[in-house]
């Protein structure tokens, strides 16, 4: 008898297994309920050589907590390694996750893949830069535009509207980098033009951008003031002006935040930065991918905000929350 009830059991566990199995296998991808990796969003960001990502991925865990979803954060080794972000792209859609999430280092190269995502029915949030297609249902990032535009004038405020200016971008071939770097051109060309701008120099390292900041400050002595597009960019530029003997007579304006760069405005080796809020970054593009797995209806661009910050507001509740380590 007792026999008999444990096969039944075993007959009724086996038949349950492959209901679930059977269930699992025809849930469409995008959806939040049963299949490999439906409960999971998985982000491809730029790398994690800067504080800025950490930060970013903190925010995603947050809301993937509260949520009850899995968030998978990847990236590349440095900003430069395309083809390696390329490939962590295409490992998110082998995974088959609920959503993915895509903060692009080519505003281009990423189109046959993200057609390859759009197929299999998966949404893509992009975050951080956008991407030349209308694949994503949104793209969660900070206007870097008008971020760029409001280091260019406290430039131009600092250096009393005249002077020779060289920048240190971080990358030609992002959205981000390219509006960081031309926004700040842009401004002082229409607003400033008394100031003359010195061709870009193209940096993503700190050791880099310090041999660039130096090669600006030997083929151009009368330059009074440099500005980094982030956080290895600006942290370069400081290292180079030291350097380079030239502390206390070259303007220093930078973008993001991290150690390095907080201990420099703190000490007056730089002037300031726009910091961005990558923790809200973060959060708001999971909550977008949750949304849109829900069908739900997004704004085109979900801006997360800047700020600009020096030693006298660094520490004050509208900036502090921003400034990661």
């Amino acid at each position: 008898m007792r026999f008999g009830k444990v096969v039944l059991a075993a007959a009724l566990s086996t038949a349950l297994l492959a209901g679930c199995a059977s269930t699992g296998g025809d849930a469409g991808s995008g959806s939040s309920e049963g299949g490999e990796g439906q409960k999971t969003i998985y982000l491809v960001s730029k790398g994690f050589q800067h504080r800025f990502w950490q930060a970013v991925k903190e925010g995603a865990e947050k809301a993937g907590a509260e949520n009850g979803y899995k968030v998978e954060f990847v990236g590349p080794e440095n900003e430069q390694q395309v083809n390696q972000q390329l490939d962590q792209l295409k490992i998110a859609l082998n995974s088959k996750p609920a959503a993915i999430g895509f903060a692009a280092l080519d505003s281009g190269a990423a189109e046959p893949i993200l057609m390859q995502i759009k197929a299999a029915g998966i949404p893509v949030v992009a975050f951080d830069s956008g991407v030349d297609s209308d694949i994503p249902v949104t793209t969660v990032q900070t206007d870097n535009k008008a971020a760029a535009a409001a280091a260019a004038e406290k430039m131009a405020e600092k250096l009393g509207n005249q002077g020779t200016v060289g920048l240190v971008c971080h990358d030609q071939t992002s959205q981000t980098g390219k509006e960081r770097c031309f926004g700040f051109k842009d401004w002082l060309k229409e607003n400033a033009p008394n100031i003359k701008v010195i061709d870009e120099q193209y940096a993503g390292e700190a050791g880099k951008a310090a041999d660039a900041a130096k090669a600006l400050l030997t083929a151009n002595p009368d330059i009074v003031g440099i500005y980094g597009t982030n956080e290895a960019a600006a942290t370069g530029v400081v290292q180079g002006v030291q350097e380079a003997g030239k502390t206390g007579n070259v303007m220093i304006i930078g973008f993001d935040s991290g150690k390095a760069q907080i201990d420099a405005i703190r000490s007056g080796l730089e002037a300031g930065a726009i910091t961005q809020s990558p923790v809200k970054m973060g959060y708001e593009t999971v909550m977008s991918a949750i949304k849109a797995i829900k069908g739900e209806s997004l704004e085109k661009v979900i801006d997360s905000g800047f700020v600009y910050y020096d030693k006298d507001n660094m520490d004050s509740d509208e900036v502090k929350p921003n400034l990661y380590e």
